[in-house]
C-alpha cells in the first residue's frame, strides 16, 4: 500500500510526459539558444563597427538597429519561459523536477533585464563610442542582471544531472556537472577576452539546447 502512494502510476507518467503540450513548451528552451547565437552572430557580422574580439553581443541593442537585439532579447526571454513550464511537467515528480524549471526561468528573466536595461556603449561600438566609458546605473544592471541568470543556468545544468543520471544517462549526467565549470571559466577570463565571454555565455546556451533535446527524445510518444 506504501508503495502504491507513494509511487506514480506509469500511465499517468507516459500521459504527462508524452503530452504535445508540454513537448511543444519544453521546445522553448532547445529553441532559445540557437536563436539567440545565430541572430547575434548575424548582427555582429553585419553591423558597423562590431568587433567579436572587442564587443559582447548585448551592445548590439546600441544604435539605430538596436531595436532588433532588443527583440532577440524578449523573444529568448519568453522561449526560456516556456522551456521551464514545459521542464517542469516533463519532470513532475522526478529528481531535479522542481529546482530545474525554476532556475531556467530565473535565467530567462535575466533575457528580460537585459532588454530593459541595456548594456553601455564602448570599445568602439557603435561607431564612434568612446573605449572606456564610466558604467551608467542601467550598464550595471545589465550587467548584475545576466551575471544572476547565467549562475542560475550553471546552477540548472547540476540540478538537471540528476533526472538525466536516473534515466541511465551518466555521460550526459557527468557533463551536465562540468559544462557550468567551462561557462564560469569563459567569465572569469572575460577580463582579458571579451570573446571569452561570449564562448562561455554561448557554450551554456548550446548545452541548454543539448539536454533539452535530450530530454525531448525521451518524451517522445514513440519512446512509450
Amino acid at each position: 500500500m506504501t508503495q502504491t502512494l507513494s509511487a506514480r502510476p506509469p500511465a499517468a507518467r507516459t500521459a504527462a510526459v508524452s503530452s504535445p503540450a508540454s513537448r511543444g513548451l519544453l521546445a522553448g528552451a532547445f529553441v532559445a539558444g540557437p536563436l539567440f547565437l545565430g541572430a547575434g552572430i548575424v548582427q555582429g557580422l553585419t553591423r558597423e563597427g562590431f568587433d567579436f574580439t572587442r564587443n559582447a553581443i548585448s551592445q548590439l541593442a546600441l544604435g539605430d538597429m538596436g531595436w532588433i537585439q532588443t527583440a532577440n532579447f524578449l523573444l529568448t526571454g519568453a522561449l526560456l519561459f516556456s522551456g521551464a513550464i514545459g521542464l517542469r511537467r516533463v519532470l513532475r515528480g522526478e529528481p531535479g523536477g522542481t529546482w530545474g524549471p525554476v532556475l531556467i526561468g530565473v535565467f530567462g528573466a535575466s533575457f528580460l533585464a537585459a532588454a530593459a536595461f541595456r548594456a553601455d556603449a564602448g570599445a568602439g561600438f557603435p561607431v564612434g563610442a568612446p573605449e572606456a566609458p564610466p558604467m551608467s546605473a542601467h550598464g550595471a544592471v545589465h550587467m548584475g542582471g545576466g551575471m544572476i541568470g547565467f549562475l542560475a543556468l550553471c546552477a540548472a545544468f547540476l540540478v538537471l544531472a540528476r533526472p538525466l543520471a536516473a534515466r541511465g544517462h551518466r555521460g550526459w549526467a557527468l557533463a551536465s556537472r562540468v559544462a557550468p565549470v567551462a561557462v564560469l571559466a569563459g567569465f572569469m577570463a572575460s577580463a582579458a577576452s571579451v570573446l571569452a565571454f561570449t564562448a562561455g555565455a554561448g557554450l551554456g546556451l548550446c548545452w541548454l539546447a543539448a539536454v533539452t533535446a535530450r530530454l525531448l527524445a525521451e518524451a517522445s510518444p514513440d519512446k512509450h
